[in-house]
């Protein structure tokens, strides 16, 4: 299916040609986090039709957003990545994501958390002037999702999987704890207190962690 052309000579109206689609944008969300098989992108989007998601990744090769490519022996896999081109709207979609979670509070009734939304909200809390000059590596164990953030001099690395070398690694006990410390609901020594929240590493960093993500 070819996209909607707005018939206006403006860089928004081309925009929204290129990535305006429903579930496009959350493609390009899930593909932030590295390759992807079909299948990865899928199940990280549970409720998109087959049919859409195949349509959705030939546009966005076609605008050349995103490209495919085979993984050499022994994987052999079809995987999905990001252009730089289509890197490019990462800012865009921090912006978005940040605006959107203003509306946010608990899931509505059927509402799924995936491990790709959890990685766009560390890319939206992120506060990069308060990560100037500091240089480390967490890593965030959330029961089911583990994901490693690498913080360097301002800028954010964010990827679903264990941090080959933490400098921190914060692990939720009970409760939502590092929505709470994102939050400013509560300090790290009230979490830790409570024992809702373990960290091991460099104590310094947990305080730092809630200083550079913040909603």
């Amino acid at each position: 299916m070819a996209p909607r052309e707005y018939g206006q000579f403006c860089g928004l109206a081309r925009a929204m040609e290129m990535v305006g689609e429903r579930w496009t944008m959350l493609v390009i969300r899930n593909l932030l986090t590295g390759a992807q098989r079909y299948t990865d992108l899928r199940n990280g989007l549970p409720a998109i039709p087959t049919n859409i998601l195949s349509a959705r990744l030939k546009q966005l090769e076609e605008a050349a957003l995103v490209t495919r490519h085979a993984l050499p022996y022994p994987d052999r896999a079809v995987v999905y990545e990001l252009t730089d081109y289509g890197r490019d709207l990462e800012p865009a979609l921090i912006a978005l994501g940040r605006w959107g979670a203003r509306t946010l509070t608990e899931p509505r009734p059927g509402e799924l958390v995936t491990a790709e939304s959890v990685a766009m909200s560390f890319r939206t809390a992120f506060r990069a002037q308060a990560a100037r000059g500091v240089t480390a590596g967490y890593e965030i164990r959330l029961g089911d999702f583990t994901f490693r953030l690498q913080v360097s001099d301002g800028e954010l690395e964010v990827g679903i999987g264990p941090h080959p070398a933490p400098d921190l690694v914060i692990e939720r006990l009970s409760g939502h704890p590092v929505r709470e410390l994102m939050g400013g609901g509560k300090t790290p020594d009230e979490l830790l207190r409570d024992g809702s929240l373990r960290a091991e590493g460099d104590p310094v960093l947990l305080g730092r962690f809630a200083e550079m993500f913040r909603f």
